[in-house]
């Protein structure tokens, strides 16, 4: 039984007895950002992942289903981590435990061979399946406009102009396919040099450049090298300019905000950073 993990619902508790029997917990990995809790426990033969969420969490859901349907190329390779238990009702999962180190804040951040091997495990996952979503590019304005109209400490300046520029962007559809939703060195581990993937909470059908949007505005821009290498690793570039351009205002813009919201000032910072990149003169 799971008996200190005291985060987790009764129901949860009962959902990770069921499935892994008598476990201790070793180390307790949430951000605290948001109320997912991700655990990471222990049974006499094996250690785990469990994560949960409260009631209105959509995250652990998405997890769920990318495991379900999604990671297969990853996990048959050892590069993703193999779900064990899952309950959409409940908000919890079980997935096997993922040995390494983050890749952010270590050396193996500034490591062209990580990206190149980030780039290939991307190129694996977007290449499952291709969806036309035809609603796509009015969603995507439309998820701009929610952000600047939540409180935000955006230049009103710089909200004017980003408003102009969403009444040109084009509507209808695009092709979308499964992505990660964060695909950053925060979520790859570096296991003696082998990278492995964690954290589909923000698994969804989209346009690829969704998933190189965070490096963009952060690690491709320390060093050249780094975005060779992951475009090495990848096979193509698949990014169209123009969605391109509108996928990272669309980042700029929820980053500033979404921080902002939740008290992350150094988060906020990034997004006014990646605004005045946008808008300069």
């Amino acid at each position: 039984m799971i008996t200190d993990a005291g985060a987790l619902s009764v129901e949860q508790r009962a959902c990770v007895n069921s499935w892994l029997g008598e476990v201790r917990v070793i180390a307790d990995h949430s951000w605290g950002q948001t109320d997912t809790v991700v655990i990471e426990v222990e049974s006499q033969a094996a250690r785990f992942i469990v994560k949960a969420g409260g009631e209105k969490n959509g995250h652990i859901a998405r997890e769920i289903r990318a495991h379900r349907r999604w990671t297969g190329p990853w996990v048959s390779k050892g590069h993703a981590a193999r779900l064990i238990g899952a309950d959409e009702a409940a908000r919890v999962l079980v997935t096997t435990y993922l040995p390494g180190i983050l890749v952010e804040g270590s050396s193996a951040q500034q490591d062209p061979d990580m990206y190149r091997q980030a780039g290939t495990r991307l190129a694996d996952f977007h290449s499952q399946q291709q969806v036309f979503d035809l609603q796509w590019n009015d969603n995507l304005r439309k998820r701009v406009l929610r952000f600047l109209d939540m409180p935000h400490r955006i230049a009103s300046e710089t909200v004017k102009r980003v408003r102009s520029e969403l009444a040109g962007w084009p509507t209808g559809g695009a092709m979308t396919v499964p992505t990660h939703g964060d695909w950053q060195p925060r979520n790859w581990l570096n296991d003696g040099g082998v990278l492995r993937v964690i954290d589909l909470g923000r698994f969804d059908f989209r346009v690829p450049e969704e998933d190189f949007v965070r490096l963009g505005r952060q690690d491709f821009l320390s060093d050249p090298a780094l975005e060779a290498a992951f475009l090495d690793g990848y096979g193509s570039d698949p990014r169209d300019r123009g969605m391109w351009r509108r996928m990272n205002v669309a980042e700029a813009v929820g980053t500033a905000a979404w921080a902002f919201m939740v008290g992350d000032q150094a988060f906020e910072a990034v997004g006014h950073s990646h605004l005045a990149r946008l808008y300069t003169a």
